[in-house]
């Protein structure tokens, strides 16, 4: 969503590289820029004219003037100000201290409510707690039959004792507050510890939406009131929040639809404006698709340093542990890497979701953008395809797959010949790197990293200038000794490469990895 904003915060930042002091007139020139970023991206008047006010006032005092890279302390500055108007910190729900937590969603229709109910409750029930949905609203026709979908889908239980209104025309049966407390009533028989209250919207702020939400809020007393707001509904977010927030005071924002392509900068001004913090995030259509708001993370993406934390943690939770140690072993036994190992190597990435979503967190990822879009997420079920239509032993010595096998291999996966034949390509790419991670107890080409001083090391070895043998002498030898730590400290050191913007070095470069050749399109990547 904040694609725009990220590239124009980016190419800011690029026009400070290099400079070894930066003047009143350079500062002026970047908040200038900053400022019509944020205000393209829809970031409401008030707190873009509060934002970059602070920046230029931190940017002009003693942290910039005595700063070693004064453009690397002008991104920090951005990005903790960014953090700020986020809401700061992490905020996580305040749970009951007896009895159920009680949590009432609001906002308008078609924010995404019903959806978001889903996405917490599996969330929460991911979290060890027991949640139950209450169905609130009965006005909308259907809701009532989307919200026990929902529930399904996530694996939740859904009190719904009126069906609702089915039809525009249809006068809708049932008084919501009485639900509310009847669903409240319920978990506490039922032991659940977890209410989530789905409330009714409207296409717009009105009294008589406003005043049966405070009813319900008085009639349950919640823990938790969140407002859920639409991300890509530009600057009446902004309006729509600060009405509900007269009306039912709510405790916190949930973001909702963040993956679509508006440039929804007016999210970013909600916590802002009311002093809610940002609570949580939907990131796509899947019940899954749902993740606590990081403000620092936020920021970190919007300034393309990327979100490492949140992708360690997908993995932690997605990643087999047995398939892990089980490949690990295989590794410390110089066992071959086989295609059934591929294979299950394929799924456990498949696991975690979105290859485009996990990408885009790594640093640098706005510099290979449009590579990423055009990245085919049916590539690992093409790949699936092809290995299981090979036998058993196929898959440990792939060397037998001649013309006629994979022939047959192509038409059993329903693909063309020259698939097999890349995917047998970069398996043996695959399996030769293996084997020198298994041989050298690392990655290869990586020298001087704990761990990771596989083959390349020892490849580069080879053409490395030998020692210089020491003396037998011990004054002589100490005086060697002395002249080569001067040499090295006075050798110039490696700056980082690839790192956030404003840091000398360049942009990110897949290349620098050193990677094998072809490696870029093992997942059916750019050609």
């Amino acid at each position: 969503m904040f694609n725009s904003l990220s590239d124009r915060l980016t190419a800011t930042f690029k026009n400070l590289r290099g400079k070894g002091r930066l003047t009143e007139a350079d500062v002026d020139a970047t908040v200038r820029e900053i400022r019509r970023a944020l205000l393209d991206a829809d970031v409401a008047v008030s707190v873009v004219r509060e934002f970059t006010g602070r920046v230029r006032e931190r940017a002009l005092g003693a942290e910039v003037s005595g700063a070693l890279n004064p453009s690397q302390q002008i991104v920090k500055i951005v990005n903790e100000e960014l953090v700020e108007i986020l809401g700061g910190e992490t905020r996580r729900i305040r749970l009951a201290k007896t009895g159920p937590t009680v949590i009432m969603l609001a906002g308008l229709q078609g924010a995404g409510k019903t959806t978001l109910a889903g996405k917490l409750a599996k969330w929460l029930k991911g979290q060890g707690h027991s949640p139950i949905l209450v169905a609130c609203d009965l006005q909308r026709p259907n809701a009532v039959t989307q919200l026990q979908v929902v529930g399904q889908r996530a694996g939740v239980p859904v009190f719904a004792p009126h069906p609702g209104a089915t039809s525009e025309l249809e006068h809708p049966s049932g008084d919501p507050v009485a639900v509310a407390r009847a669903g409240v009533e319920e978990a506490k028989r039922t032991l659940h510890d977890v209410v989530i209250v789905d409330t009714a919207g409207r296409l717009g702020v009105d009294a008589e939406m406003m005043e049966q939400a405070r009813q319900i809020r008085r009639a349950i007393v919640p823990n938790e009131v969140l407002f859920v707001v639409d991300a890509m509904i530009g600057q009446d977010a902004v309006n729509t929040a600060m009405a509900f927030d007269d009306g039912v005071n709510f405790t916190g924002v949930v973001l909702s639809k963040l993956d679509g392509d508006a440039r929804g900068g007016a999210a970013l001004s909600v916590a802002s404006v009311t002093g809610k913090p940002v609570m949580f995030a939907s990131t796509g259509e899947g019940v899954d698709d749902f993740e606590l708001f990081h403000p620092d993370r936020m920021a970190s993406r919007i300034l393309d340093m990327g979100d490492v934390l949140t992708l360690i943690e997908q993995a932690e939770k997605s990643w087999d542990k047995d398939e892990a140690a089980r490949m690990a072993k295989k590794f410390a036994d110089q066992e071959d890497f086989t295609l059934d190992d591929f294979l299950s190597q394929m799924q456990q990435i498949r696991n975690m979701g979105s290859m485009k979503k996990m990408l885009m967190m790594m640093p640098g990822a706005q510099n290979i953008r449009q590579q990423l879009e055009q990245f085919d997420e049916r590539e690992i079920d093409r790949v699936e395809a092809i290995v299981r239509s090979m036998t058993p032993h196929e898959r440990v010595a792939p060397k037998i797959i001649n013309g006629s096998r994979r022939a047959r291999i192509a038409r059993g996966s329903g693909v063309h010949v020259s698939d097999v034949n890349g995917l047998l390509e970069r398996f043996a790419q695959a399996q030769k790197m293996m084997k020198k991670m298994a041989a050298g107890g690392g990655m290869p080409g990586m020298p001087g990293m704990p761990g990771m001083g596989g083959g390349g090391a020892r490849k580069g070895a080879k053409n490395a200038p030998k020692k210089k043998a020491r003396s037998g002498n011990p004054a002589k030898a100490a005086q060697e000794l002395r002249d080569a730590e001067a040499r090295r400290a006075a050798a110039p050191k490696a700056l980082p490469t690839g790192a956030a913007f404003g840091q000398q070095g360049g942009d990110f470069d897949p290349s620098q990895l050193n990677l094998p050749k072809g490696f870029d399109k093992f997942l059916g990547g750019s050609k």
